[in-house]
């Protein structure tokens, strides 16, 4: 992890402009490639009309993907419908690390042990209230207690899409007490934009109300996690099992999952408002 003198001198060493995007068969091959994806401008909170972003908790910022002023929308329960529900958490240190993966300026270094900060933070809010949990007593110095641990016997299966979502995915382990970690490799064709798989360690079955993280930095066309999700879907899972972490998301990756997937929960550091001819944010 990056000192905070060296993570904030890399976050404000230099203005923010955007610049051409790599193509993602560069973003597969480096980590450090995927600062060409993040540095993008300023983005208001907004997205197509059918998708709706809710305030599920005081501790998540919402923003209601059909309007920029998202963040001052109407709260309702995310247990009501079946509609997908994107959340941006309003926590200062997602706010500083997506600044410094978004700086031109920061070293390669800094920017993976940056992506891996803001994924850990991602995937704590992502499992609010989602672990299941069992209860017991355990004897302390002074009393009998009793007390909640996370259930071992249901791990957290964490699918990091190659090669980028590995530096997000990076603390997966350190947070949740019990995970299986399954990778899935997917290249984007440069001209038609469409994804096509080149690893699967997915298993063939996927037991029955299984919990899925799928890490994937950077949500822009929306061809290669609609991919992803769809080989999920084809093994058993309900996309309500499933949360989404990513970095950055677009609006027209949204709107495909939004239509796609009913249920879907996504957790992003930024929410950009489009993406360029390539397909990039």
């Amino acid at each position: 992890m990056p000192s905070p003198a060296t993570a904030t001198a890399a976050a404000a060493g230099a203005p923010l402009h955007r610049r051409p995007c790599a193509p993602r068969r560069l973003v597969q091959a480096s980590s450090c490639s995927l600062a060409s994806r993040a540095l993008v401008e300023p983005a208001r909170h907004a997205a197509p009309a059918p998708l709706l972003v809710r305030r599920p908790r005081p501790s998540l910022a919402v923003a209601r993907a059909a309007s920029p002023d998202a963040a001052t929308g109407s709260s309702r329960s995310p247990a009501s419908g079946g509609q997908m529900l994107v959340f941006v958490p309003p926590h200062p240190l997602i706010k500083h690390w997506v600044s410094v993966l978004r700086n031109e300026q920061t070293p390669c270094a800094v920017f993976r042990s940056a992506m891996a900060e803001l994924g850990r933070l991602l995937i704590y809010e992502a499992c609010r209230d989602w672990l299941p949990t069992i209860t017991g007593e355990i004897q302390t110095p002074v009393a009998v207690s009793s007390v909640e641990f996370i259930d071992p016997r249901e791990p957290v299966m964490v699918v990091p899409i190659l090669r980028a979502g590995l530096a997000l995915a990076e603390n997966a382990s350190s947070i949740l007490p019990a995970t299986k970690t399954y990778h899935l490799g997917l290249r984007r064709d440069e001209e038609t934009l469409q994804p096509s798989v080149y690893l699967n360690n997915l298993p063939e079955k996927i037991p029955e109300g299984t919990r899925v993280l799928v890490i994937d930095p950077m949500l822009a066309t929306g061809g290669t996690i609609v991919a992803a999700i769809d080989l999920l879907v084809d093994r058993g899972v309900t996309s309500k099992q499933i949360k989404v972490v990513s970095a950055v998301a677009a609006p027209p990756a949204l709107q495909k999952l939004s239509n796609k997937f009913p249920g879907l929960h996504v957790y992003a550091g930024m929410i950009d408002s489009e993406v360029d001819e390539r397909g990039c944010t």
